[in-house]
């Protein structure tokens, strides 16, 4: 099992990071975070690299009931998407399986909950 799912897509790197926000608003998710890598490698490390974004996406519905099942859970969210330019120009976006990262998780109550973001982000991800 793949811990992601992913998908080049036609957009410059700017509009894909919007396209992505507006497409996790569709299924009920904000960014909470947005950690710009080749920013933090320049500043702390003084290494050039490609422009890769991280994004930490939560549905807020989701999370409270998986930290009502599993309090600790919290060390799992928020659920992060990635867009990054590669060397070609062509931009990917990829997100977390949500399903592969609660197997790491011994609660079975979880995977319902597991099962309904994957859908709603694997649905982002198609919708792009």
């Amino acid at each position: 099992m793949s811990y992601y799912f992913s998908k080049i897509v036609n957009y410059d790197f700017d509009t894909a990071i919007t396209r992505v926000a507006e497409e996790l608003k569709k299924e009920g998710f904000g960014v909470l975070t947005e950690i710009d890598v080749k920013e933090t490698f320049k500043k702390k490390l003084d290494i050039d690299f490609k422009k890769y974004r991280i994004l930490g996406a939560c549905n807020p519905h989701f999370a409270h009931e998986a930290i009502l099942k599993e309090d600790k859970i919290g060390t799992m969210l928020p659920c992060n998407v990635i867009v990054q330019e590669h060397e070609n120009g062509k931009v990917e976006v990829t997100a977390v399986d949500p399903v592969a990262s609660m197997m790491a998780v011994k609660n079975d109550s979880l995977g319902h909950i597991a099962l309904q973001v994957r859908e709603k982000l694997n649905k982002v991800i198609e919708n792009l």
